[in-house]
């Protein structure tokens, strides 16, 4: 028998180790189910051919303790999945790590002028109590009583915040408002006359946020692929608390879209829904806003004067879409707003700002998330097969290359003019295909527009002129869009089947991940399925290849796997 059990260890794909790393062989028998069971729990630092490289962080465990994780089903996770004996110390300390969440608990108490509630940071353990106040940060908010301090409830977001850095999560149970009545129903059948319902997994991440409706419940993030809903796990918590819903998102056409999908799938008239954003200023029952015009102020030193949004009515919810792109001025308003029922939507929670503990303290833990690779075989998302083509630069470009700055380097490899012809060549293969053709500087995006004969977006394209474009591609009058970073986000093409990177913002993950979003919903021609193609675009020796490696961790991390091809292409 130990004989058969040492066998089978060895055949497991996990090895733990006393720094908090996991190494993943994506080769041994298990591997996927390993990497499904650790996800929650781990976060993906590397992911070259055959060993993956995760961390568990405390960040990571505090997300999972808030969904519900222990260290002791942590530790038998890792077990069960573990080619070796898990170091003893990890096991502590992953122990330790988990048991800070809850130590300090945000709970209301009614002030002694008896005029609604104060807060207070309940603190049993007194070493913890002597901790948080010697921490300076902390001595404008706070006042020492019993087992903990008071404070006021326009710090609570502050607190929060504060704490969070110095490595103490707060357990927020403090009631939260209703905020404004607003009926609010789904369809059973939406305007465009298709049948509708929301899916198992939109209902199930709604109520992981809502929870039992009490203390610690109503709020947090759901992390869900792109193609795959997220809007409709909003909506579908609009519809069960039935307030005043303020959304933020990323851009007018974003804005757009959220009003398309209200009207369409849910009961509400056009005069319940409003725009607030550089082209319309309107504020309704429910409105949608533009991080954007939030954000903007006339001066440096000036404030910021559309925050008056948030006072406007009765907030009971406030939905953040793609809330790791939350622009770091909005944390300051959602210190005052933290009684307000709030959702963050997300493919990736990864800020390239390294602000992931803001936005846990101020919106709320991740609640809620699914592989990208349970909905694929569900049917939900298109299986997408992703493929990195390698090409040389000119030999008139390599010196140079050589030559240049590190950030001169990165566009120089970018820029190689030799991807036009192969974007010229994929193109013509996939004549059946909707087309995204996704790149970062504009010369280029250019060029390439010029050569394809099709339609750019850019920042500089105007809103009507965006939406025109896209309502064509959706019609498929189009086939083929040339676009730059302004179509990562919050851009709902759901006839897009292929994309084409030519260029990205430095290896950034969270942009990985919304460019292949651009491409996941199903795609039936003629009553079969088909895949999702996606092609990078990368000059072979050079800083790019280093870019790309980066870039692709985070589909790695959702199961994905990209083939390399080479392709040799030079006329010099």
């Amino acid at each position: 028998m130990a004989e058969r059990q040492d066998i089978q260890s060895q055949a497991n794909p996990l090895i733990v180790q006393s720094d908090k790393t996991l190494l993943l062989d994506i080769h041994a028998s298990r591997a996927e189910q390993a990497r499904s069971a650790i996800i929650p729990f781990a976060e993906l630092e590397k992911s070259p051919e055959h060993i993956h490289t995760y961390r568990i962080t405390p960040l990571s465990l505090w997300n999972a303790a808030s969904a519900g994780f222990t260290s002791a089903a942590i530790v038998k996770i890792l077990g069960e999945y573990s080619r070796y004996q898990i170091p003893l110390g990890i096991i502590e300390s992953f122990s330790d790590t988990i048991s800070r969440y809850g130590k300090i608990k945000m709970i209301a108490v009614p002030d002694g002028a008896d005029k609604g509630y104060e807060l207070f940071l309940k603190i049993e353990d007194p070493a913890v109590s002597a901790e948080v106040a010697a921490i300076k940060s902390l001595e404008k908010y706070l006042i020492k009583t019993g087992e903990g301090f008071l404070l006021r409830l326009v710090d609570r977001g502050s607190v929060k915040r504060e704490l969070i850095k110095q490595g103490w999560p707060v357990q927020d149970q403090a009631p939260l408002v209703k905020g404004g009545d607003l009926d609010i129903a789904l369809r059973s059948e939406s305007n465009s006359g298709r049948p509708f319902a929301p899916r198992d997994y939109q209902i199930e991440a709604a109520r992981a946020v809502l929870g039992d409706g009490g203390p610690g419940s109503g709020y947090g993030v759901v992390a869900l692929p792109c193609g795959s809903g997220k809007t409709i796990v909003g909506m579908v918590i609009m519809s069960l608390l039935k307030t005043n819903t303020l959304i933020l998102t990323t851009n007018v056409a974003a804005v757009h879209q959220w009003i398309e999908e209200l009207l369409d799938k849910t009961e509400l008239n056009p005069e319940q829904i409003a725009e607030y954003s550089g082209d319309s200023k309107s504020v309704a029952p429910v409105t949608i806003a533009t991080y954007q015009i939030i954000t903007w102020r006339p001066g440096r030193d000036s404030d910021f004067p559309h925050f008056k949004l948030f006072r406007e009515r009765q907030w009971g919810l406030i939905i953040y879409d793609e809330v790791h792109l939350l622009p770091a001025p909005v944390f300051r308003v959602t210190a005052e707003l933290q009684s307000v029922r709030r959702l963050g939507l997300t493919a990736t929670l990864i800020r390239e700002d390294g602000a992931e503990d803001a936005v846990f303290s101020l919106v709320g833990p991740k609640r809620y998330d699914v592989p990208w690779k349970d909905l694929e075989v569900k049917g939900w998302i298109a299986e997408a097969l992703c493929t990195e083509i390698r090409l040389d630069l000119p030999q008139r470009l390599k010196v140079p290359y050589a030559v240049a700055t590190p950030r001169e380097k990165y566009r120089i490899a970018s820029e190689n003019p030799l991807k036009e012809e192969i974007v010229t060549q994929l193109v013509e293969n996939h004549p059946e295909d909707q087309i995204l053709v996704i790149g970062q500087y504009l010369t280029q995006l250019n060029s390439l527009a010029k050569l394809l004969k099709a339609p750019l977006i850019t920042g500089k394209t105007p809103n009507a002129e965006r939406e025109r474009i896209y309502a064509r591609f959706k019609r498929g009058e189009v086939k083929l869009i040339v676009v730059s970073r302004v179509a990562n986000f919050a851009i709902d093409l759901p006839d897009a089947s292929m994309a084409v990177q030519v260029s990205g913002s430095f290896g950034s993950r969270q942009e990985e991940a919304q460019r292949l979003g651009r491409i996941l919903r199903p795609k039936n021609r003629d009553g079969i399925y088909h895949h999702a193609l996606f092609f990078t675009l990368v000059s072979r020796q050079t800083v790019e290849e280093d870019f790309a490696a980066n870039r692709q961790k985070f589909l790695a991390e959702q199961g994905y796997k990209y083939s390399i091809q080479h392709w040799n292409i030079n006329h010099e």
